[in-house]
């Protein structure tokens, strides 16, 4: 099985951190980064290669991530010279992709199983089949409904349910030919594609632990919670617990540098401030 993670953004919501440390390597508990945890997991379902879409510090992502084999993957890397959007970079892999793969984004910490959705998706026959989410809206004013001048219905603070995107998707590739690679081509654009042409997309709901890191709420949730999290989200990685993936470990405040290559071994220590700043060149405060 083959997933496409979406590892290119500049984490705009996460800053400062992210001036300096590429949102998939931003820490959870202070042992692994956000994509380790993702790594981990499709390596224990069963998946077998990645390609990592990199942009903005896309050389820290390819340093320390290396080729896969550290969790039994074997990792490529398309590099984003400019944002592409959901699906524009597997437009320009759609040749190098098996009929069906996954794509998710490189910023989510949930215990789906992903196997499972991509099995679910070649079953449906669907283009695209979207991971679902029950989320919560909370209203924190009191909502009227006017009719001409005149209040006919109030309701104070309510709260909306809505079923929402994870950000994790069971993609047929034969659904994205016609499209010209290269071009910027978002997640909303294939959807509303797909509803014009009444081919609908799946749905794969999930009930189980979910948050989007790209979110500073969430974010610090993860961090508070990652203890007792752990055991759900890597419950088959005790090899991974035991040291055999090295963690990251990041101090702040983090200083910035510039985007020179990095070269490290396989076998490397943990990725720290210390040792990205040792193989960069001398840096400047931000």
């Amino acid at each position: 099985m083959h997933a496409v993670i979406l590892a290119g953004g500049q984490g705009v919501r996460l800053r400062p951190y992210t001036t300096s440390l590429p949102k998939p390597l931003m820490p959870i508990g202070d042992r692994y980064s956000i994509l380790e945890i993702v790594l981990t997991q499709l390596s224990d379902q069963g998946f077998t290669d990645v390609t990592l879409a990199i942009g903005h510090l896309g050389h820290l992502i390819r340093s320390f991530i290396g080729d896969g084999s550290r969790w039994g993957l074997q990792v490529r890397y398309l590099d984003e010279d400019r944002p592409m959007g959901t699906m524009g970079p597997v437009l320009r892999l759609i040749d190098e992709l098996p009929s069906e793969v996954l794509v998710m984004n490189g910023d989510i910490l949930t215990d789906m199983n992903y196997a499972q959705l991509l099995t679910d998706h070649r079953a449906g026959g669907h283009p695209l089949t979207i991971a679902t989410y029950q989320r919560e809206v909370k209203i924190d004013f009191g909502v009227l409904e006017i009719d001409s001048d005149q209040v006919v219905a109030f309701r104070e603070k309510p709260t909306h349910h809505y079923r929402v995107s994870m950000g994790v998707y069971g993609v047929s590739t034969a659904a994205l030919r016609g499209y010209d690679a290269g071009r910027h081509f978002g997640f909303d654009d294939l959807v509303l594609d797909l509803l014009k042409q009444q081919t609908p997309p799946g749905s794969f709901p999930f009930e189980g632990f979910w948050l989007d890191i790209g979110r500073p709420d969430d974010y610090d949730q993860a961090n508070h919670e990652f203890g007792t999290l752990a055991p759900t989200l890597l419950p088959k990685s005790g090899r991974h617990v035991a040291g055999e993936c090295p963690p990251v470990s990041v101090s702040y405040p983090i200083t910035s540098w510039n985007p020179a290559p990095l070269t490290a071994p396989m076998n490397a220590a943990p990725l720290t401030e210390a040792s990205l700043s040792a193989a960069e060149p001398e840096p400047t405060a931000l």
